[in-house]
């Protein structure tokens, strides 16, 4: 990862095609653009990938958490549950559409505990919300029984898992409906970008309007489109959608590059007793986007960060207890309701309760984390120079 490590003359060639017409929206101008539309390309080629029956392509991994959001129906005063390990987008959303982020603790797959997700649920709770980080996925069996069990929607934020599955289907085509992120450091990259998909034609219909000031999309002429609701401006460009179909024909290439990538660093850092791993809830689905492991304790892990960083090896290993934009730790404006607009009274409530929560079974398992990045770009050497110059941090710190 990423999917720009291997840009060349495929992500030209598709950006060339449009702008050789000069039509750089998605909608409209059906005879200048000669026939080319990038952003319907790369939906049914997403479609087709994924084994789904319907894409929507928008502006950008949070656009597509909003609009699913939206068209799920959850709205003020709602509860979504997310949990504390995640991108600060994921709360961000819940709280655009007027709901209230209700965070719970990750066990060591890095992702929300189930147990902890239905100690959660109260009168109020609308949606559960997995977040499948680094490339790997939630356990979604427990999740998606729980939300049948309570009537609730299973929304899966796939932005970092492009391509990943959980038992043989593609993440974010399990529940009722999946967002990913195309931004410039995700699998395949459209530079900037997101996408929705489902199997509801109904929630489609919703995705295609709301991202685009309610338009119903029905006629040959733009200005005399219905607007059956109200929309927002989430639409995706034709350049960055044209990067976007480029880069989904090399998806099984990079997903192959990063998994003999990961096996062979996880081989290298395997040689250290004191390094375990994060637990995969199916192995076989792995994206392999990120190496994760964990060290004894949370002096230790600090001591070899340290190291790391002394070493010049820390860029591409991540501490994220120690990160402002994934850990719940560092997000005081969320807990503050630090906001530029008044919130509602729900989510007051809701955020004030988030100050002085305990997270201590987050912290006992991210502290102790650090997360390496997959590059598709190493040469078997630098692979083997980057695991050992780890494993001598390591040594040096135990």
């Amino acid at each position: 990862m990423p999917g720009f490590e291997l840009f060349g003359p495929e992500e030209k060639k598709e950006v060339n095609d449009v702008l050789d017409t000069g039509i750089y929206m998605r909608y409209g101008f059906d005879g200048p653009r000669k026939g080319i539309w990038k952003s319907k390309e790369l939906e049914a080629a997403i479609s087709r990938t994924l084994g789904c029956n319907y894409t929507q392509l928008v502006s950008s991994g949070t656009a597509a958490l909003t609009t699913a959001l939206a068209a799920l129906g959850i709205g003020a005063g709602d509860e979504v549950i997310m949990p504390t390990f995640t991108f600060v987008a994921s709360f961000e959303v819940i709280l655009s559409v007027g709901a209230v982020p209700v965070l719970v603790d990750v066990d060591d797959t890095l992702t929300m505990n189930p147990e902890a997700v239905r100690k959660a649920i109260t009168p109020k709770t609308k949606c559960v919300m997995p977040v499948h980080m680094c490339g790997a996925m939630a356990d979604l069996d427990p999740l998606a029984a729980i939300c049948k069990e309570h009537n609730l929607i299973l929304l899966e934020d796939a932005c970092q898992s492009f391509g990943a599955k959980y038992k043989g289907k593609y993440l974010g085509t399990i529940g009722h409906a999946g967002t990913f992120s195309f931004d410039f450091v995700k699998t395949i990259t459209c530079a900037e970008g997101g996408g929705i998909v489902t199997n509801s034609e109904d929630l489609y219909t919703k995705f295609d309007g709301y991202s685009d000031h309610g338009h119903d999309h029905k006629g040959v002429d733009r200005g005399a489109d219905l607007h059956p609701f109200i929309g927002y401006n989430f639409r995706i460009s034709e350049l960055h959608a044209a990067v976007g179909l480029a880069q989904i024909r090399k998806l099984e290439t990079f997903l192959s590059i990063q998994k003999k990538n990961y096996n062979a660093l996880k081989a290298i850092l395997s040689t250290v007793p004191e390094v375990s791993f994060r637990t995969i809830p199916d192995p076989s689905g792995d994206s392999n986007t990120f190496l994760c492991w964990f060290l004894p304790t949370e002096e230790i892990t600090r001591s070899v960060v340290a190291e790391l960083k002394a070493q010049g090896v820390l860029p591409g290993n991540f501490y994220w207890f120690d990160n402002n934009w994934h850990y719940i730790r560092k997000w005081d404006h969320l807990r503050q309701a630090t906001t530029l607009n008044r919130l509602n009274e729900a989510q007051e409530k809701g955020l004030r309760a988030l100050d002085g929560a305990d997270f201590s079974a987050s912290d006992a398992i991210m502290s102790r984390a650090i997360c390496t990045a997959i590059s598709l770009a190493w040469s078997e050497e630098q692979l083997k120079e980057k695991g050992e110059k780890i494993v001598a941090a390591i040594k040096k710190s135990l």
